[in-house]
């Protein structure tokens, strides 16, 4: 008998379904977890570049994290960059380093990244990048006066970056400078005729005097004596001539070398660079880790991210048309982010 009645009480009680636990809520691209996952790519980006200059983060497109299990996460971001001015040997700092403004024809890069987190530790996994210069037409819209970039193999650029580092070389009395390679350049024709050019140089092992004697024999310095440094140069052709270089060595960097392009060239160029305007990031950064696969899987990653966070404005847009209190403002949508620094 008292067996039947604890059965009855048993079979009285509640049963409570185990309820799964909700997903959580997707990351918006101004989240600081999402502001440290692309600090980490955007440093990864400019560490495994060897050419041009240094990008930083100028906003977050898009995110999306794909869970692997217990703190273990794949994280895809879609990231806008802005060149600086800091070259890439460089020793500044990327917190340090100015954004080249709109007016100087800013070059805007366009990366995606794929990011592991285990036990909170962010590496990546693959990237994809490459980049651009703003369109000659929207500078002039702004500044109708600006010089825009050009041809770093044009036959005014290769003069003037080869009078510059002569002119240099023939005053100094330490390492004879070698060009590495030219960054940008620019020539305006009114109410001047002016050349400006930036580009990369390295000491060798001869003196400038040794130079004199036999310039060919003179080799940049071995890697454990590495000194890289940067030069600009302007030269104005006319109404009146004149040449004015300045050249900064950074001092050996242990660790920083400069990746020759494989050809030898007198501008320093690489084969892929001559005719164009600006280094372009899909040609100087390359992940030797992640394959062409990986890097495919990026952008099929991304495109599905696109679609669903699409979805989910859609879906926000229509639980919007609730009625709302006076004075309601709706949450921002989570991605894209904000601009930091100006959008071209």
């Amino acid at each position: 008998m008292k067996a039947l009645v604890a059965l009855i009480l048993l079979v009285q009680l509640p049963i409570h379904k185990a309820v799964p636990a909700a997903p959580p809520a997707p990351l918006g691209c101004d989240d600081p977890e999402s502001e440290a996952a692309a600090e980490v790519a955007v440093n990864y980006i400019n560490g495994h570049s060897h050419h041009g200059y240094k990008f930083t983060l100028n906003r977050i497109e898009d995110i999306r994290v794909v869970p692997q299990g217990p703190n273990n996460d794949i994280i895809f971001l879609e990231l806008d960059l802005l060149e600086t001015k800091c070259p890439i040997l460089s020793p500044t700092p990327l917190a340090n380093c100015t954004v080249r403004s709109f007016a100087e024809h800013a070059v805007e890069g366009d990366c995606d990244v794929k990011l592991q987190k285990v036990d909170g530790t962010l590496s990546v996994v693959a990237s994809k990048c490459h980049s651009h210069a703003d369109s000659s037409e929207d500078i002039l819209k702004v500044c109708p006066d600006c010089p825009v970039l050009a041809r770093m193999n044009n036959t005014e650029v290769l003069k003037t970056v080869s009078a510059a580092l002569n002119d240099y070389n023939s005053k100094t009395t330490d390492s004879y400078l070698r060009l590495l390679e030219i960054g940008r350049a620019k020539i305006q024709y009114h109410p001047a005729h002016v050349v400006a050019t930036e580009f990369a140089v390295g000491a060798t092992n001869c003196s400038a005097e040794e130079a004199k004697a036999n310039v060919g024999a003179c080799q940049l310095l071995p890697e454990d004596q590495s000194n890289f440094g940067f030069c600009t140069a302007v030269m104005v052709k006319g109404p009146s001539q004149d040449l004015q270089v300045d050249c900064q060595l950074y001092g050996h960097q242990p660790g920083v070398t400069y990746i020759h392009p494989g050809q030898d060239t007198s501008a320093g160029l690489a084969p892929s660079a001559v005719g164009v305007t600006n280094h372009n990031l899909a040609l100087v950064h390359n992940n030797p880790v992640a394959s062409e696969s990986s890097s495919s899987e990026i952008l099929r990653s991304m495109l599905s991210a696109k679609a669903l966070t699409k979805r989910a404005v859609a879906e926000a847009a229509q639980h919007d048309k609730v009625p709302r209190p006076v004075g309601f403002v709706p949450p921002p949508p989570p991605c894209p982010g904000k601009i930091r620094h100006f959008d071209i």
